[in-house]
This record gives C-alpha cells, sequence and structure tokens, in this order.
C-alpha cells in the first residue's frame, strides 16, 4: 500500500484554517471527493452523499493541534481512516491530507490524490476569500 501526502499552503492563520475545515457545514463547499450535499448529523456521527454513494464520517474531537482525521465508512462498511492535518507555515498554515492506495489501481490512486489536490484549492479559496471580505 501507498500512501500519498497532498498539502497546500493557505495564506491564514492554521486556526482560522482548522476553524473553516473543521466546520461541517462548509464541507459541501470544498470537499468534492467526500461530500455532494448537506451533512446530516447523528449525534457525533455525520452522513454525507458522496461520489461513493451513502457514507458515514467521524471526525476526531475537536482539538488545539490542527488534527481532523476522519473515518469514513463506505457503503460496502469498509471504514478508511483519512489522516488531515493543518500545521503553522512561514506563509500561513499548512494543509495535509494523507491518501492511501488501498484497494485501488495505480490509476486511481492517482485520481483520487488529484481530486483531493483540487479539494484543497477550494478549501484555500474558501478560507483566502473570507479573508479578504473581513479586511475589506
Amino acid at each position: 500500500m501507498e500512501s500519498r501526502h497532498v498539502s497546500r499552503v493557505i495564506s491564514a492563520s492554521p486556526h482560522t484554517v482548522y476553524e473553516v475545515a473543521a466546520n461541517i457545514d462548509t464541507l459541501p463547499k470544498w470537499a468534492s471527493g467526500l461530500a455532494h450535499s448537506e451533512v446530516t448529523r447523528d449525534g457525533d456521527l455525520l452522513w454525507v452523499d458522496s461520489p461513493m454513494g451513502r457514507v458515514s464520517l467521524r471526525f476526531v474531537a475537536p482539538n488545539e493541534f490542527g488534527i481532523l482525521d476522519h473515518d469514513v465508512t463506505l457503503p460496502s462498511g469498509v471504514t478508511v481512516t483519512n489522516p488531515l492535518r493543518v500545521l503553522a507555515h512561514p506563509n500561513g498554515a499548512e494543509v495535509i491530507f494523507t491518501v492511501r492506495q488501498l484497494d485501488l489501481s495505480d490509476d486511481e490512486f492517482d485520481r483520487d490524490a488529484t481530486t483531493v489536490g483540487e479539494d484543497l484549492d477550494r478549501l484555500r479559496s474558501l478560507v483566502e476569500d473570507d479573508n479578504r471580505a473581513r479586511r475589506s
């Protein structure tokens, strides 16, 4: 199994990036590889319509360390753990998502990593656009 770290630098504080990424209501705005519609809450379990079908999500508890790891339980019942971190960076924050190959072909793995990169680009735009709007 191969892993690939996909990251983006965002011109905002790690706290700001974490707050946006941890806000479940923003998921459909930036995480297209995961959520296509509003998130339904059932306690700490979340349900979303994804490209893989209806999946459940469970994030780690809110924390001060920028950790947004989450388990995704697929329609098949298989649970995949997804490491996601927000770190301090000289230009603001860096978001790092670890993509794991698991049972994917090399082409599927490449597509997954590309999708994650596009999702992180949308997160960057969401955070930076919001920061610009606040300063105006």
